[in-house]
């Protein structure tokens, strides 16, 4: 094993404590005789549960083995998978080192573990081979990851040579892409401690489609123009969608992610005190063959805030004109963002009017920052139970629309007042109880 996996070139950047390399060093050590048989077995098992814990983590079934090496493949950032992202496989001398990586990949698909078996008396390899996992609800693994991988995996065992190697997986990246933004929808920052934020994808983003939105049809369709124009390459504007709380602000970008994911929009969920490392972000997604939405929930700056200034900075581009492939959207429950004051009004002794007041103005400029702004209001009382009915009706409740209707009312008083959010509740109260 060790020896085909020093043959790779394009995909021999993995790091050190990646299990495929722990394992060539534990055969290594086996065909060398360097550790005694227990040491080896232990090696070996600290490795197997670390491959388990990652196809518990995705839900892999059947070859474990054959699973774990497509993930390999699909998550490996080189520059040969870069460019089959963007442009897929093209003639080039490249493609001679990519299949050379991809005959050594197929052989490792087919590796004989029995001798090693066999002389240490274990049987673990040939277990993950055909491997039948326990049943898991989806929220507990990334279903969406899983099923590339084992729909990849599975037409990889029947190539028959590194040329249909190639094709199935240079396919693959033109389609979905590689690495982490080609297998997931959504990601919020981390920091790891060492001076920059990574990007750790959310799992499980919430399955909402706009359809799922009762009413604001204004809303929904101006958003749907701005992000169509935006993942199809055309002019397109960042987003404020600013209005009352449980109105359906979040909801809705959530899912004009889920509906356009398939044409490569992508989310980066920034917290605001993480908007001074926006730069970083930008950065490290403007080349990737994807559109990215930043997205900021429930955006708004206090007095003594200076956050802003650097969100300012970002949309303004500065001397790099801000990418092509990526835009803001936000909700915010304030239209002008920052919570206004007196000291802004006086600041200037002879005028009366605030927005001419420089701080104010630095303040409120932001919001002109978004090229497109759409208000969420409240429903009406009819509006409100319009929606609950049409939720109830989606959940299979059978209560008549009056009762509904009166139960709906004693709900909303004590749960909040009329919004889609206490609707949404509702629904889910009575769901809840007909269990």
């Amino acid at each position: 094993m060790y020896k085909e996996i020093a043959k790779l070139i394009m995909y021999g950047n993995m790091k050190e404590d990646t299990i495929l390399v722990k394992l060539g060093e534990i055969f290594r050590a086996f065909d060398e005789k360097t550790e005694d048989n227990a040491q080896l077995i232990r090696d070996i098992y600290t490795q197997l549960k670390r491959l388990l814990e990652v196809a518990t983590d995705y839900g892999f079934d059947h070859n474990l083995w054959h699973n774990y090496l497509t993930y390999l493949l699909i998550t490996n950032e080189n520059p040969f998978s870069l460019t089959c992202e963007k442009v897929g496989a093209n003639e080039g001398s490249v493609n001679i080192f990519a299949k050379n990586d991809f005959r050594v990949f197929r052989n490792l698909f087919f590796f004989d573990f029995k001798p090693i078996e066999e002389a240490l008396g274990i049987q673990c390899f040939s277990i993950l081979s055909d491997y039948k996992a326990i049943g898991k609800k989806e929220l507990m693994y990334n279903k969406n990851v899983s099923e590339k991988v084992q729909a990849l995996s599975e037409k990889l065992e029947q190539t028959k040579d590194e040329n249909e190697f190639f094709d199935a997986v240079t396919d693959f990246y033109k389609a979905y892409g590689v690495g982490m933004f080609g297998l997931n929808k959504a990601f919020r920052l981390i920091d790891k401690g060492q001076g920059e934020p990574d990007f750790y994808p959310i799992n499980n983003l919430d399955k909402v489609m706009l359809d799922d939105l009762v009413g604001y049809e204004i809303q929904k369709k101006k958003l749907i123009d701005n992000t169509e124009a935006f993942v199809q390459g055309r002019k397109a504007n960042n987003v404020l969608l600013f209005g009352d709380s449980g109105t359906g602000k979040s909801t809705s970008i959530k899912a004009i992610v889920n509906q356009y994911y398939d044409q490569g929009l992508r989310m980066i969920e920034i917290y605001k005190h993480q908007f001074k490392d926006l730069s970083g972000v930008i950065a490290r997604i403007k080349n990737r063959n994807y559109r990215f939405i930043i997205y900021m929930d429930d955006l708004s700056f206090e007095e003594f805030e200076i956050e802003y200034k650097f969100l300012k900075a970002v949309i303004e581009g500065g001397v790099e004109t801000k990418p092509e492939n990526i835009l803001i959207y936000a909700t915010s429950n304030r239209r002008h963002l920052i919570k206004e004051n007196w000291n802004d009004r006086n600041d200037m002794e002879h005028t009366q009017d605030m927005h001419r007041s420089d701080t104010m103005e630095e303040k409120l400029s932001l919001v002109n920052r978004f090229g497109v702004t759409i208000s969420y209001t409240k429903p009406t009382p009819k509006e409100f139970m319009e929606i609950v009915i049409t939720l109830a009706r989606k959940q299979g409740i059978t209560m008549s629309d009056e009762e509904l209707k009166k139960e709906a009312n004693k709900w909303e008083l004590s749960h909040g007042g009329i919004s889609g959010r206490t609707a949404q509740q509702f629904v889910n109260y009575l769901a809840g109880m007909a269990e």
